[in-house]
């Protein structure tokens, strides 16, 4: 489990790692929850159910894996996996909008909770550095490391905008109400080397010191932070 600072020729290490439901320590999943809360409830007032100041749901179990992005022993960035064909967030919370949606049953993943917190990576990394990306990449990098073929998601208007943005091409597969005014998307995110290498060019072009295993899973980057 990765707790601490790494260094690598006196740079402090970015580490973004992949961990079991069971693996995470207590003080690591408060902090994930906590987080998760924070970004969910209080930011974005989703509908989310909240307890002792933290986030967590039924599909928060020993069939899910998390991907953590870890700075300076503080958690930046998360997502949340599960294997398409268990329960998930697609097939059962939202399976009212999108039950005619046919899913392929093996080799695919779902993702949820996916967040960058905004006032940690801005303060550690400042306003430039491309955390978003990076672990849009990151994603992509576990899925295909493991021998996914791709992730099925739900994200919202403002989540769509942010992948378009990115040069990921993913697929909207179907859009739903679930308010008068508030749509949400079932999203294909393709995990080919096409996309990989496209979001490999937007972080490359961002960073002030380009690294090789930005390829690799999982990934142990140099941070240069911006200058004052």
């Amino acid at each position: 489990m990765h707790t601490g600072s790494i260094k690598y020729q006196g740079k402090i290490m970015l580490e973004i790692f992949d961990v079991r439901y069971d693996e995470l320590t207590d003080i690591r999943s408060e902090d994930l929850y906590k987080l998760r809360k924070k970004t969910f409830k209080d930011r974005l007032n989703w509908e989310v159910n909240c307890s002792n100041g933290m986030e967590f749901d039924e599909y928060d179990n020993s069939d899910t894996r998390y991907l953590l992005g870890i700075y300076q022993g503080q958690l930046i960035c998360s997502v949340r996996f599960i294997e398409l064909h268990l329960p998930n967030m697609i097939t059962h919370t939202f399976n009212a909008l999108f039950d005619d949606v046919a899913l392929p049953k093996r080799g695919y993943i779902e993702s949820s909770r996916f967040f960058v917190d905004k006032t940690r990576a801005k303060l550690l990394f400042g306003n430039h550095y491309p955390i978003s990306y990076l672990f849009f990449l990151s994603i992509i990098n576990y899925s295909r490391h493991n021998g996914y073929t791709g992730i099925y998601t739900i994200v919202s208007r403002a989540m769509l905008t942010i992948l378009k943005r990115s040069g990921w091409q993913v697929e909207v597969i179907k859009e739903a109400h679930i308010t008068e005014k508030e749509r949400i998307y079932l999203l294909h995110l393709p995990i080919d080397r096409d996309n990989q290498a496209r979001l490999l060019l937007q972080v490359n072009q961002r960073l002030q010191d380009p690294c090789s295993v930005l390829s690799t899973w999982p990934i142990s980057l140099p941070v240069m932070p911006e200058s004052a």
